[in-house]
């Protein structure tokens, strides 16, 4: 005996939704392959994820770099505008080595970020451990919260 299975068309719709979605999150998120001499290798642009918090001392910027070596980023203030850039390169197959995926996006990058008047970006320390460069950038003493006495009047 055959089953029926009742049509439910919203369901239909928030599934094609969601396919929808996923593929051009694919189209957008991937590069377009690029082809070598004898290999094809994923390259473009890609973004590395960045968290900001602020501190009583500072403004940190933490951004996500695993895989990239320190000499291939560029840290630069220029009018209020704090930019990093660099690159992550792609390892170049040796005899004997075929990859069989690459998922990992390889290529340049470059982010920005406009800086609040109270921070001094004479001052920026930035350190690069596990795959994370750390920026610290100070905020001018004029910035920093001071706190107000309080004068109390007796009767």
């Amino acid at each position: 005996m055959t089953m029926l299975t009742r049509w439910e068309p919203m369901r239909e719709m928030a599934t094609l939704t969601d396919r929808m979605n996923r593929l051009f999150d694919e189209l957008w998120r991937r590069p377009a392959a690029v082809r070598g001499t004898d290999e094809e290798v994923l390259s473009g642009t890609w973004m590395p994820a960045v968290d900001i918090r602020e501190t009583k001392d500072a403004l940190e910027l933490t951004a996500e770099l695993p895989g990239v070596d320190p000499k291939d980023v560029e840290v630069t203030v220029e009018n209020g505008v704090l930019t990093i850039r660099g690159e992550r390169r792609f390892e170049k197959e040796e005899d004997g080595q075929t990859y069989h995926r690459v998922e990992r996006v390889y290529g340049t990058f470059e982010r920005s970020f406009t800086l609040p008047n109270s921070v001094d970006p004479d001052r920026i320390k930035a350190t690069y451990k596990n795959g994370l460069l750390i920026l610290s950038v100070p905020k001018r003493e004029e910035a920093k919260p001071k706190p107000v006495k309080i004068a109390v009047e007796s009767k």
